[in-house]
């Protein structure tokens, strides 16, 4: 199966890592703080031995209009309170720290919380919560919404484990062990595995259940002793700079009723810069597998509810963008970008994912907007879930934030 010929290629393939930062880059790093905190997630590593502790965090609101929401079109549209952070970043000589909690109206979360250690100018290792070092990083996307991959736990995913990173001139190796989720695993002591940041499986979908329950009785699962492997390569072709990577990862799945299971993914990535132009490219594919059941979906869960994914499948990513410099009042930048996600290889008779976003990022000092009109099928939050079988859906959405 392409599956378990890719995780294979993936592994064992010795590219290298880390592009040349460019601009481009740079502008969509900072941009993409709406979801991300600006400054804690990819801690460089420096020679920086001056003992610091910094506070900051974020308030986001949010207008959406939704055509498959009859009472969200006949308002005219809803506008909610998205999200008040807090984030600490700081070291001590050469030990690193770095963690942000969330409250959501329905929910308040750990987003990431870890120590590190700076070995040298090159190498870095860090314990805790951490981000899963897979695909591209840090995000496979421009938009608010993410990737499809975002919804079956393979983009900007956080896990508990350890993490270590060589990041050299023009090569960036990331290897890492997740013991479990960043809620404990099964053992977890959580009231509601549901209530997360990233999405993890928490169940086995049986036959007969509801998209949207809770996992039955015995058939609560979670991943365990994850490990994971990313190298990339930076090479240059004139003005162009392209980051060409691979990725992968496998582990247990741990089912509440003692069955053995088991997951694997692997993923093809670039990314391409040219002058204020930025494009990124990803193949993705994995398999949830339980000994002596033919399952075809498993649950997960995130955001205060759970949903269903596919068992198995295989996703295409491909984005573009372009970062203007303006001066227009406070607006120093905008960056126009399309993303495009494909999630198909679906087992059984399951219907393709498919999600474009058009939109606008827009930056503004401590203010960062974003503008995205959504058109998608079988998508999360745009009227869909991954193992649905709907129509297509469109969303616009503008999330504005402050950060300090």
């Amino acid at each position: 199966m392409i599956r378990y010929t890719l995780a294979a290629s993936c592994i064992a393939l010795a590219l290298a890592a880390n592009a040349n930062a460019t601009p481009v880059d740079e502008e969509l790093e900072a941009l993409k703080a709406r979801i991300e905190q600006l400054e804690s997630e990819q801690t460089p590593v420096t020679e920086e031995k001056e003992n610091a502790i910094k506070f900051g965090g974020a308030a986001r609101f949010q207008y959406s209009y939704e055509d498959y929401d009859v009472d969200n079109k006949d308002r005219g549209g809803d506008f909610d309170f998205d999200v008040f952070r807090i984030d600490v970043n700081g070291n001590v000589d050469d030990v690193i720290f770095s963690a942000q909690y969330r409250w959501h109206q329905y929910m308040d979360v750990i987003h990431h919380a870890w120590v590190g250690y700076n070995f040298d100018e090159k190498q870095q290792a860090k314990i805790g919560i951490t981000q899963v070092p897979f695909g591209i990083l840090t995000w496979a996307s421009n938009s608010f919404f993410f990737s499809s991959n975002f919804y079956t736990g393979l983009e900007d995913d956080y896990d508990m484990g350890l993490n270590y990173t060589y990041n050299g001139d023009a090569n960036r190796l990331d290897l890492a062990f997740y013991k479990n989720d960043e809620q404990g695993g099964l053992d977890g002591y959580v009231s509601d595995r549901s209530e997360r940041y990233s999405y993890d499986v928490v169940g086995v979908r049986l036959a007969g259940e509801g998209i949207y329950d809770a996992p039955s009785e015995g058939k609560a699962a979670a991943e365990s002793n994850t490990l994971n492997a990313r190298y990339a390569h930076n090479l240059a072709f004139g003005d162009v700079a392209v980051e060409l990577g691979v990725s992968a990862q496998a582990g247990q799945l741990e089912i509440q009723d003692g069955t053995d299971g088991d997951h694997v993914a692997a993923a093809l990535h670039s990314v391409i810069n040219y002058d204020r132009w930025n494009v990124k490219l990803q193949l993705t594919d994995y398999t949830y597998d339980v000994d002596g059941m033919d399952v075809e979906r498993m649950v997960v869960g995130a955001y205060a509810f759970y949903d269903s994914i596919p068992a198995e499948a295989t996703s295409y990513v491909a984005n573009v963008a372009y970062s203007l410099p303006v001066s227009m009042g406070p607006i120093s930048n905008l960056t126009f970008y399309n993303d495009y996600s494909l999630v198909t290889d679906k087992p059984g008779v399951q219907e393709d994912t498919f999600m474009n976003v058009t939109g606008v990022a827009i930056t503004a000092g401590g203010l960062y907007t974003y503008v995205d009109f959504v058109v998608a099928e079988n998508q999360p939050f745009i009227g869909g879930s991954m193992v649905g079988d709907g129509e297509t859906n469109k969303r616009l959405n503008i999330n504005f934030g402050y950060y300090f």
